[in-house]
């Protein structure tokens, strides 16, 4: 269970990637931390949001650029 709430609230919730957090687990194979690091709706969430600001912040910069 330790395993489990470190590798998905204590790093990958705080925008850790899952192959540090395998790193950290000493873990041989990406898929053994994928079992331990469940995503949270909650960090989907989140990184739709910086994806968005990412796309919103270029398009401005394109439209001036091309004015």
């Amino acid at each position: 269970m330790a395993r489990h709430t470190f590798a998905t609230t204590v790093t990958l919730t705080n925008g850790i990637p899952i192959k540090t957090v395998s790193k950290m687990l000493d873990h041989k194979k990406i898929q053994t931390t994928q079992h331990y690091a469940k995503i949270l709706d909650k960090k989907i969430s989140e990184d739709m949001k910086i994806l968005s600001a990412k796309f919103s912040i270029n398009n401005i910069q394109f439209k001036q650029n091309k004015n």
